[in-house]
């Protein structure tokens, strides 16, 4: 676990470093689309978390969450590979779950790279299961896996 963290709402002035995260942890081999104005989108809309995680005030990773009437979906969630396997991508996920929580939610639905076995099972240990298999869904190029979790 990592000692000295702390979750908050991203601001305006944290949308760059978080695109440039996205771009290298969870883009790379693809197109950027999760640029600055993206992420400026997401930090402004009325329904949807961006969380970030802080160790000694640097960002440790964050996550990206879109919230419906009835079910929410995880855009996005990256941890620094200097943060990894240390409780941050555990505690982003709890937060934006919790959230949907709040808000009446019961599913939360989230994709990623069918070939990113590690990421895979690191969803399955928080309860996630796999519900879809998506051919090109990654800009046509890449396979992925949708996965859901029931909250209640």
């Amino acid at each position: 676990m990592i000692n000295n963290l702390s979750l908050r709402l991203a601001t305006r002035d944290d949308a760059a470093a978080i695109a440039r995260m996205s771009r290298d942890l969870i883009e790379q081999g693809l197109g950027w689309s999760w640029t600055t104005p993206r992420v400026l989108r997401s930090v402004h809309s009325a329904d949807t978390n961006v969380v970030l995680a802080l160790e000694d005030q640097r960002i440790a990773g964050f996550a990206i969450m879109k919230y419906g009437d009835a079910e929410a979906h995880l855009l996005l969630l990256a941890v620094q590979p200097s943060a990894q396997r240390r409780g941050v991508g555990t505690a982003l996920t709890r937060w934006v779950e919790a959230s949907a929580l709040v808000a009446g939610i019961g599913q939360v639905y989230l994709e990623v790279r069918a070939g990113n076995a590690a990421a895979r099972a690191f969803y399955e240990l928080l309860g996630y299961v796999a519900v879809q298999a998506l051919p090109g869904y990654y800009q046509a190029r890449e396979a992925a896996v949708r996965m859901a979790r029931g909250l209640w």
